[in-house]
């Protein structure tokens, strides 16, 4: 072979090797890169799935923790429950309270889509089309149009017209004053949506959806895990440096919630949130602080939690003839017949509050009476049973108490207590959905329920008894209705002196409790579990899940 040739060959054969050397390298940083952004996902467990990922229909927990990261709306909630700019840079309100005027801030976009002519494998380098007013417009019209069905139309009850001045400039007007209507456009019900993306033949925007929030949507299959992954295009940022700081986060749908938290403790998850009867004790002390033996790894961070559990009990007009809950007395009865504090020390390990008052909890009674509610009477309780049979001339038949499998403990505690005081009740398990079914329904006569704060004002709470709310049209489960509540509640509506207005709450609160509407259990604590080194997470009365500025372990937030 000519020397030339070997030489070609020779550096051929170099170049070749040390090409392989430099793919090599890339490969290993890619792989590294890989391992590295693998590192920085953010995964939680929603043990009772999620049902849809379109805001309209956020009427849940675990629905808005989703739409939460996907999605936002012109005002948010901070961690002190003020409301804050979100896509409106600022707003302004007339003086009879009846015009509101939101200036949008003028660079955000949607996450990429193919009805923008951007491909869904490109939201890493292209973004959607830019926000306008005219987005909030649909987006809102949409929401308490009757064909869409969406259980969230009723935040919007008072708006009566809405418009875009401009781009950038959205108006709504009112039907009449309502006070709080700023905190109602921070729920997830009134997030921003594209209308391209929702009319766009071949997906449903349940599961695609599309919105201009932390990270976008990339991957569910239902009941097995969602995966979302960081927005590179998102607006926000914390000085210099974009949000979010992960990379994605990864929700799994683990039923059990013992076997979650086994995952989680095995280091498998990075958040848990509340408590369950099944590991409580394995994790907290009776006196609710961290168990010691995870103190070196766990951190536990807890506030009161804008959340009420109680006992509904259907409008008595609309129960059975001979029911005995159609008869206050057996109502007042159940409701100072069993021991909170007693309950919350042995079911709860002291998190939450025995709710000894009203229906308000008790991080929004600042300005509220606190002479009413109940405390544990059992004598009494027995005296207004005997009446009532006496009335009746028979004994009183059990009672049926409708609860899913996540309260059973709570309601054989009940069960337990009120024999005591001669009341026998049945206690009938169910999935959750059928419960809800039941509620909404009017089939369910006794209930375990949960109020969660919508928006931190104590007129989301009592509007559970005004009957222009009424199940399924509105979240009045039990159906109650009072010529007097219902002026009260409408006469607080426009009040804007706050004195006043919490003297017209407390007038409503208390009436409920007269009529023992409902049978309040306890005031719920938010209580967050995570790894030490997490970073970011914090924690606020309405538990909201925002995962915008968290960071892992040996994350640089550059």
């Amino acid at each position: 072979m000519h020397r030339a040739q070997r030489y070609t060959k020779k550096r051929r054969s170099q170049w070749l090797i040390m090409a392989a050397v430099i793919l090599f390298i890339g490969l290993s940083s890619c792989a590294r890169k890989d391992r590295a952004r693998e590192q920085f996902v953010f995964r939680y467990n929603e043990s009772s799935g999620i049902q849809t990922l379109d805001p309209a229909f956020a009427r849940n927990q675990a629905i808005i923790w989703a739409t939460n990261q996907i999605f936002n709306g012109l005002v948010e909630l901070n961690e002190d429950l003020q409301v804050v700019p979100s896509l409106a840079e600022q707003w302004t309100i007339s003086d009879d309270g009846l015009q509101y005027r939101f200036q949008l801030r003028s660079e955000v976009y949607f996450h990429a889509h193919p009805a923008f002519g951007v491909g869904m494998s490109d939201p890493e380098t292209l973004r959607g089309r830019k926000l306008v007013a005219e987005d909030f417009v649909y987006s809102f019209r949409r929401l308490v149009d009757p064909e869409t069905a969406a259980p969230g139309a009723w935040v919007l009850q008072f708006m009566d017209t809405l418009w875009a001045e401009s781009p950038g400039i959205l108006h709504i007007r009112l039907k009449q004053p309502f006070t709080p209507f700023l905190s109602l456009l921070t729920m997830k019900y009134c997030s921003v949506i594209p209308q391209e993306v929702v009319e766009y033949g071949g997906t449903e925007f349940r599961n695609h959806p599309v919105g201009t929030g932390p990270f976008y949507f990339k991957f569910w299959e239902e009941n097995e895990k969602l995966v979302l992954r960081r927005n590179p295009f998102y607006f926000e940022k914390e000085g210099e440096v974009s949000l979010p700081y992960l990379e994605a986060v990864s929700i799994s749908f683990i039923p059990d919630k013992q076997a979650a938290f086994l995952e989680f403790i095995k280091g498998r998850l990075d958040f848990l949130s509340g408590l369950d009867a099944s590991y409580k004790d394995e994790l907290l002390t009776q006196d609710g602080k961290l168990a010691a033996v995870y103190t070196d790894a766990i951190e536990m961070r807890s506030l009161p939690y804008l959340n009420t559990e109680y006992l509904g009990i259907l409008n008595g007009n609309e129960l059975d003839e001979g029911d005995p809950l159609r008869e206050i007395r057996v109502r007042q009865a159940i409701n100072m017949g069993f021991d909170r504090v007693k309950m919350m020390r042995y079911l709860r390990n002291n998190i939450g509050e025995p709710a000894t008052f009203g229906m308000v909890p008790s991080a929004l009674r600042a300005g509220m009476a606190k002479d009413y509610g109940y405390t544990h009477d059992p004598d009494r309780a027995r005296q207004l049973l005997r009446e009532v049979e006496e009335s009746r001339g028979s004994p009183l038949p059990p009672i049926k108490l409708l609860t899913n499998a996540s309260y059973l403990d709570l309601c054989e505690y009940m069960q337990s207590e009120l024999r005591k005081i001669g009341l026998l009740l049945d206690v009938e398990v169910m999935p959750p959905s059928t419960l809800r079914q039941m509620m909404a329904t009017g089939k369910a006569s006794f209930f375990r329920a949960s109020w969660i704060g919508d928006y931190p004002d104590p007129e989301n709470y009592l509007s559970l008894f005004y009957s222009g709310n009424k199940s399924p049209g509105g979240p009045n489960y039990t159906r109650f209705g009072d010529v007097e509540v219902d002026l009260w509640y409408e006469t607080s509506l426009a009040e804007k002196d706050p004195a006043r207005r919490d003297s017209l709450y407390s007038l409503i609160d208390a009436r409920v409790m007269e009529e023992s509407v409902v049978i309040p259990l306890y005031y719920d604590q938010v209580l967050r579990f995570y790894p030490k080194g997490l970073d970011g997470l914090g924690v606020n009365p309405m538990n909201m899940l925002d995962l915008r500025r968290v960071r892992k372990a040996g994350q640089d937030p550059n």
